[in-house]
């Protein structure tokens, strides 16, 4: 199947004063019927926070959240007792489940913050809401893909309610890398944080997306010293 492209300039965008965002899918007042998902993938914002504001307490329920701050740190705090920090580097995840409020501010008062927040459907309705983050060595994906969200059962990074892995990586200009996707039947949609590459003959430029539906081996070139995310996701049963 074809790859499906979603440029930059093309994402929904609202800008509050205190939050400027880029919606890659249709979420809250942007609403496009082409871009509701890509498999189980139902949410890829790109946010940017005001010092010391942010999102006031607010549920959910029944989503995997996953955070990925690209600059600055992001203050959490939530129903079920967890509070914390996550910087650039770190990953957070948090599964709603059965439903959970929460709260996220910038945690400082002078730099604004850029994070990814991501939503994925779950693999069962009615989980034991939960929160984790890590941190993840930036040497462990030099020119390679490091996974740092995956399914409970393989181990590999923090684990989600779904058959969903995360994988980042820093790649030099002019490197070559390869992925072999774990869902022939979803498929891997590609977000570029910075640089640029090409995949499979899709060049992408910073911010740029790209979804291979039934993708089985996505073959990156690194066109500039490129940082990408790789997000790889079952169809919805």
């Amino acid at each position: 199947m074809e790859a499906v492209v979603h440029k930059a300039n093309t994402r929904g965008r609202v800008d509050f004063g205190w939050l400027k965002s880029n919606h890659t899918f249709s979420f809250g007042s942007y609403m496009n019927p082409d871009r509701i998902r890509f498999g189980t993938l139902r949410v890829l914002n790109d946010d940017i926070v005001a010092p010391g504001r942010g999102f006031d307490p607010h549920p959910h329920q029944d989503m995997e959240i996953i955070s990925i701050p690209i600059k600055g740190a992001l203050e959490h705090k939530d129903s079920i007792g967890t509070s914390g920090v996550i910087e650039s580097g770190e990953v957070q995840v948090m599964s709603a489940g059965t439903g959970i409020v929460h709260s996220e501010y910038n945690h400082s008062e002078t730099d604004p913050v850029n994070f990814l927040q991501i939503w994925v459907l779950p693999d069962k309705r009615g989980a034991k809401p939960r929160y984790d983050q890590r941190k993840f060595l930036p040497e462990d994906r030099k020119n390679k893909f490091q996974v740092v969200v995956a399914p409970k059962e393989s181990q590999e990074g923090l684990w989600i309610n779904q058959n969903a892995w995360f994988s980042l990586g820093n790649l030099d200009e002019g490197s070559e890398s390869e992925y072999t996707s774990k869902n022939r039947e979803g498929g891997v949609y590609a977000f570029l944080i910075s640089g640029k590459v090409n995949i499979n003959g899709s060049e992408l430029s910073a911010r740029d997306g790209v979804g291979f539906p039934r993708a089985e081996i996505l073959k990156v070139k690194a066109l500039e010293n490129s940082e990408i995310l790789l997000m790889d996701v079952p169809e919805i049963q």
